[in-house]
């Protein structure tokens, strides 16, 4: 029987360095000569998700955007991509009314960007894109018209919960929501995808594609849950999410103790 190994990054495989330690690199990439089909499922883009794991050599397609694009981790190729219909121009002026003023990802021009307007960014999203200087998907637009371009496929909201909170509550049966605290900064984020862009789904669309009739899933935030529920066995980290937890077949040592590589290492046959 094939199994299909699939890890979230931060918080779970990635330390809190933000990389992942030169053990579990050597230990995935040994298993993955032997056979092992491992992947990961992440909030992250794939440009950022790829630095934060040179060190692995997987070849096999990753789940980038919360389930909202699988790329092929050899070429580059965008095998699935989800977009937003024309009612996500509704949901961002509704946003924008509420005195929200996200980072949204589109393709423009049949090029990747995420745009934002800088005098309107939160505390939080100037801090989220220090981090992100010299990313060629940078795009800096002067108005809230200008965030409704291209073929959007992501949004992204920093703020105070007071601010956020209710627009995940009205927003969280017709879309694919996210509403959890960031794992290195603690700011309040709530992310917003087309309703059938999720990790659960990226992942069944991942197993039909390798021919993989089991799933095992590593994971500690919220963002995890339904690829939990999916999975045949599913374990959480020892800093994950106490809810989390709850839905886990076990709970393994924490990120900064490499807890998916030693799982991995004792587990795999």
């Amino acid at each position: 029987m094939k199994t299909l190994y699939v890890s979230d990054l931060d918080g779970t495989l990635l330390r809190s360095d933000e990389r992942t330690s030169d053990y579990t690199n050597d230990v995935i990439n040994s298993l993955v000569k032997k056979g092992m089909l491992f992947s990961y499922a992440t909030a992250r883009s794939y440009n950022t998700a790829r630095k934060v794991t040179a060190g692995i050599k997987a070849e096999i397609p990753l789940i980038v955007y919360n389930g909202t694009m699988v790329i092929d981790n050899v070429t580059g190729e965008e095998l699935i991509t989800n977009f937003f219909d024309g009612s996500v121009c509704e949901v961002l002026e509704e946003l924008f009314a509420s005195g929200v003023y996200p980072i949204v990802y589109a393709m423009i021009d049949d090029v990747e960007k995420f745009s934002f307007v800088p005098k309107l960014c939160s505390r939080g999203m100037k801090t989220f894109l220090s981090t992100r200087e010299g990313d060629i998907r940078t795009n800096i637009v002067n108005s809230t018209e200008e965030l409704k371009n291209g073929e959007i496929f992501y949004i992204t909201c920093i703020d105070e919960p007071e601010k956020l909170k209710h627009l995940y509550e009205k927003y969280r049966d017709t879309y694919h929501c996210v509403y959890q605290k960031d794992t290195y900064s603690d700011e309040q984020w709530f992310e917003i995808m087309p309703k059938n862009a999720s990790k659960s789904n990226a992942v069944t669309q991942l197993k039909k594609l390798l021919g993989a009739e089991k799933l095992v899933a590593f994971g500690d935030g919220v963002n995890d849950i339904d690829m939990f529920e999916l999975a045949d066995e599913c374990y959480a980290v020892a800093n994950a999410d106490p809810g989390l937890k709850e839905t886990a077949t076990g709970v393994i040592d924490s990120n900064n103790d490499d807890g998916v590589a030693k799982w991995l290492s004792s587990n795999f046959e």
